[in-house]
């Protein structure tokens, strides 16, 4: 039974705001303020309470009186994503974008960002159930970095990684973490992340003392960009999309 998208919610449900993004309606804070004036319906209920929560699969949402449904023709890019570019469409800032390196004006989006300066494996599509299902912790979807920190750490503190760390008054799930080699007095790893809360490598370090001098995402679930130079990016194959 469809449940009324006003109800406590459940694991399936995202933000309206961002479910009209993914539609290509506007920005997440553009469609924060459609919402607020009265312009989206859920269900055929006027919505305007901001943080309202749908399940895409059930709940049937409607912008100026027309149904929002996610693209139907997708585009699938795996980018290697250089330093100091940002994760996003537009920068308040006019800093470099992804979609800048890109050269497309098309209504895309990063799948699982990366901070200005990190590197590595980003997906960029307008599929926004695949996003759903590669963000969502639920499905726990494996990303691995690459990460350099400014000192040799502490055997203590690679049990603190495998068993969880506290952020935000909530622990971490428990993370691979292997120290690839030492260079000049720092350790190098390699690490596995199955969730992706906010820098949540860096602050994981932070936390207990270190400094990520680089971070870079080798994998993220079945996508490396180990055949990508820094900047390079390719179309993904039907099968790699089905995998």
């Amino acid at each position: 039974m469809k449940k009324n998208h006003q109800s406590k919610p459940d694991k399936n449900r995202i933000r309206l705001n961002r479910y009209l993004a993914m539609a290509g309606i506007g920005s997440r804070r553009k469609c924060d303020d459609y919402i607020v004036k009265g312009r989206v319906k859920v269900n055929e209920q006027l919505t305007t309470r901001l943080g309202t929560r749908i399940d895409p699969e059930k709940d049937v949402v409607y912008f100026d009186g027309k149904r929002v449904e996610l693209q139907k023709e997708f585009i699938y890019i795996l980018l290697n994503k250089p330093l100091r570019t940002v994760s996003t469409a537009q920068d308040e800032k006019n800093r470099r974008t992804v979609l800048d390196i890109l050269g497309t004006s098309k209504r895309l989006f990063p799948v699982g960002r990366l901070d200005y300066n990190s590197t590595g494996a980003l997906l960029i599509t307008n599929d926004g159930k695949l996003t759903y299902y590669l963000i969502h912790p639920r499905f726990r979807v494996k990303k691995i970095y690459r990460v350099l920190i400014n000192k040799i750490m502490r055997p203590i503190d690679l049990h603190h990684f495998q068993h969880g760390i506290w952020l935000d008054g909530r622990k971490t799930h428990p993370c691979r973490v292997r120290e690839l080699r030492r260079i000049d007095n720092r350790s190098y790893f390699e690490i596995e992340l199955q969730e992706g809360r906010n820098r949540q490598i860096r602050r994981m370090f932070e936390v207990l003392g270190y400094h990520v001098e680089q971070l870079h995402r080798k994998r993220f679930a079945n996508l490396s960009v180990d055949d990508l130079k820094p900047g390079e990016w390719r179309e993904l194959s039907d099968a790699e999309v089905e995998e």
